[in-house]
């Protein structure tokens, strides 16, 4: 088909305006269903769209209407491989709401996130703050200015905001009784980052492993591999038989060190992770951890995100069972 004279290949709204017989403006309205509009107007609108094709910016509907079409999730750290997943499951739900998904970094520097969240409240009709470290009278502030957000893996008593989180107790607990089960009684744990609200409900957990038996010590570390590789050798001259860890990253981290000094894994110290993440089945798929399903953690927060943000809804907040995973890295301890 060949296109009429002066016209471009693009349907543009002044397209539709001369096909339905009405103003650019009236044809604005209709679309952004930002006034009301004769139905006769608004069926001759919707007609000329349909034989058109014409195909509305949607970043310019959603200004008319006071929003932007976008949500802002922050993560502490991409590099993590924690987050691609639950990122994914977020991006899915938010596309299939007609939006789109903006992502920032705050790079373990609770410092920045702040200054971070406010920029996606400039620009977001939604926030999703994952595992945000800031304190807590920051957080505060952010809440009190109404914007829509969502708390994903940090709940904190008496904020009126949404939230969903792994539950961290429930699944280090699980991994106390465990090495409890097996014979062990000295253990210690490579800490995560001091300002992590999972991280103490990791640690919060030692004081139940305590009536299993356990003694857990708990050793200053991080959240990477590196982090893990540079604390064990110290770890092990306390004469521990098992290690847990933040996450599988500092497992990974551990292993390998294990390794370089010949230390065998679990037949003289067991070596747990925690939130299974995808690494292990390519380099450590015999890793003994814990997790919960991060496509549904992220889909979830997504889907509460966008309750908030169409009916203004709030909830308790939402808790994700965690599976221990027994695999080659645990075993009794050394006679």
């Amino acid at each position: 088909m060949q296109n009429r004279p002066g016209r471009s290949l693009r349907v543009t709204i002044n397209d539709v305006s001369t096909a339905a017989g009405v103003s650019a403006a009236t044809v604005s309205r209709v679309l952004n269903g930002t006034a009301k509009v004769d139905s006769s107007l608004v069926d001759r609108v919707h007609d000329a769209v349909r034989d058109l094709g014409y195909r509305p910016n949607a970043a310019a509907q959603g200004l008319a209407r006071g929003e932007w079409g976008t949500i802002g999730v922050l993560v502490p750290d991409l590099a993590n491989p924690y987050f691609p997943e639950v990122l994914k499951a977020v991006s899915a739900v938010t596309r299939a709401h007609g939006r789109r998904m903006m992502v920032m970094e705050s790079d373990e520097d609770p410092a920045v996130e702040h200054d971070l969240v406010e920029d996606l409240m400039r620009c977001c009709d939604g926030v999703l703050l994952c595992s945000p470290r800031m304190p807590r009278a920051e957080l505060a502030e952010l809440v009190s200015r109404k914007h829509p957000m969502v708390l994903f893996n940090r709940v904190v008593p008496g904020f009126a905001v949404p939230s969903i989180s792994v539950d961290f107790h429930s699944g280090m607990t699980q991994v106390c009784g465990h090495l409890a089960q097996l014979g062990h009684r000295r253990a210690a744990y490579l800490s995560g980052p001091s300002a992590s609200w999972a991280n103490a409900e990791r640690i919060r957990a030692f004081e139940a492993a305590r009536a299993f038996g356990l003694e857990v010590t708990v050793v200053d570390c991080g959240a990477t591999s590196r982090a893990g590789y540079d604390v064990v050798a110290g770890v092990l001259e306390s004469g521990v038989t098992a290690i847990l860890t933040y996450n599988d990253l500092v497992a990974f981290g551990a292993l390998s060190k294990l390794r370089e000094q010949g230390v065998e894994v679990p037949k003289e110290v067991s070596v747990i992770g925690f939130d299974d993440i995808s690494l292990d089945r390519v380099a450590h798929s015999n890793l003994t951890t814990v997790s919960v399903p991060r496509d549904e953690l992220g889909r979830r927060a997504g889907e509460i995100l966008e309750r908030l943000l169409v009916n203004g809804y709030d909830e308790d907040p939402l808790y994700l069972p965690m599976t221990l995973h027994v695999r080659d890295t645990s075993g009794p301890p050394r006679s």
